[in-house]
C-alpha cells in the first residue's frame, strides 16, 4: 500500500520515471526466466538469484529473499510463476519495512534541539556537495534557517561548488577557502548556527584522505570543535552514495561505517542506471535508515525516501 499522505502526484512521477531503467531491467530478466514455465520451480529460483544479484541487490541480501520466497513455495508446491512478481515485491517490502524503522515526514528537522547539525561525508563525484544544496533548498523552501560549512577545503571546487548554492539558495555560507583547516571551518558555521538561531547547520567534507586513518582524524577533530558549542554534535552524520556504481557503493559504504558513526544513507543518481537495487541492499546489509534518494536532476528530485512508495514505483506495470 503507498502511502501517498507524503507524496504528490509530481514527486510520485518523478520516483516512476527515476527508477524506470531499473524496473526495466529487473522485469525484461524475470519475464524471461519463467517464459514457458507454469510454476515456480528450482530453475527459477536460481535465475532469480542471478537477476538479483546482477542488479546490484548485493549476494547476503539476495540469498535472504530467495530463502524466503523457498519457504513459500514450499508451502505451495505449485505457485504459479504469474505470483512471482508479487511474492518478489512482498518480500522486498517486507525488509526494506525491517530496515528503515519508519518513514520520515518530508523534510522536517527535529525540534528537540536547535540547530541540527548534520555532517556529511563520502567519496568525491557522489554528488555529495549537490546533495548538500538540494537539501538547503528543500528545507527553506519548508521556512527552515539553514547555514552551510565548505569544509571539503581540499577541492577548490568544492567550496566554490557551496558557495554556489549557497547564492542560488540564498542560505549562508561558511568558508575559509581551499587548503584551510576543515574544523575551523566547522567550528564557525556551527557558532553562527548557534548565533543567528538557524535550525539546521550542514557541514560538507572532504572526500578522499589519503587512509581511512586520516578519514578518522579529520571528522574527530571535527566532531571535537562542534562539541564546544553543542555537547552533543553532531545530531547526525550522513553518508552520500552514488547508486549507479553498484557494488562500489556497497564498498564505500563498509569503509565509512568502519571510520565514523553513520546514521543516515543518501543515495543519489538513481535515474541514470538500473542498478536501483543497490538501494534494497544497501538497506538490509548496513541496518542504516536510508534517508534520502535522488532520482533527477531538478531540487525536487532529491526525495525523502518512502520506502512504499519506492516499492510501489519498482513494482509498477506500464506507465
Amino acid at each position: 500500500m503507498a502511502l501517498f499522505g507524503l507524496f504528490s502526484k509530481d514527486k510520485k512521477q518523478s520516483l516512476d520515471k527515476g527508477l524506470e531503467k531499473t524496473k526495466e531491467n529487473l522485469f525484461s530478466k524475470i519475464g524471461r526466466a519463467v517464459a514457458g514455465k507454469s510454476k515456480v520451480d528450482d530453475e527459477v529460483l536460481d535465475e532469480l538469484e542471478e537477476i538479483l544479484i546482477t542488479s546490484d541487490v548485493g549476494v547476503d541480501t539476495t540469498v535472504k529473499i530467495i530463502q524466503r520466497i523457498e519457504e513459500r513455495v514450499a508451502q505451495d508446491k505449485f505457485m504459479n510463476t504469474a505470483e512471482l512478481d508479487r511474492i518478489l515485491r512482498d518480500e522486498i517490502a517486507a525488509l526494506l519495512s525491517e530496515n528503515n524503522t519508519e518513514d520520515l515526514a518530508d523534510f522536517e528537522i527535529p525540534e528537540n534541539h536547535k540547530p541540527h547539525v548534520l555532517l556529511v561525508v563520502g567519496v568525491n563525484g557522489v554528488g555529495k556537495t549537490t546533495t548538500i544544496g538540494k537539501l538547503s533548498a528543500q528545507f527553506k523552501a519548508k521556512g527552515k534557517s539553514v547555514v552551510l560549512g565548505a569544509a571539503d577545503t581540499f577541492r577548490a571546487a568544492a567550496v566554490d561548488q557551496l558557495k554556489l548554492w549557497g547564492e542560488r539558495v540564498g542560505v549562508p555560507v561558511v568558508s575559509h577557502g581551499m587548503n584551510t583547516d576543515p574544523s575551523a571551518v566547522a567550528y564557525d558555521a556551527v557558532k553562527q548556527g548557534v548565533d543567528t538561531g538557524a535550525d539546521l547547520v550542514i557541514i560538507d567534507t572532504a572526500g578522499r584522505l589519503h587512509t581511512k586513518v586520516n578519514l578518522m582524524n579529520e571528522l574527530s577533530k571535527i566532531k571535537r570543535v562542534m562539541q564546544k558549542f553543542i555537547p552533543e554534535a553532531p545530531h547526525e552524520i550522513m553518508l552520500v552514495l552514488d547508486g549507479s556504481t553498484g557494488q562500489n557503493a556497497f564498498i564505500q559504504a563498509q569503509e565509512f561505517t568502519k571510520a565514523t558513526e553513520v546514521s543516515a544513507l543518501a543515495i543519489t543518481k538513481l535515474d541514470g542506471t538500473a542498478k536501483g537495487g543497490v538501494v534494497i541492499g544497501i538497506s538490509d546489509q548496513f541496518k542504516i535508515p536510508v534517508k534520502y534518494i535522488g532520482v533527477g536532476e531538478q531540487v525536487d528530485d532529491l526525495q525523502v525516501f518512502n520506502k512504499a512508495e519506492f516499492v510501489d514505483s519498482l513494482f509498477k506495470k506500464g506507465n
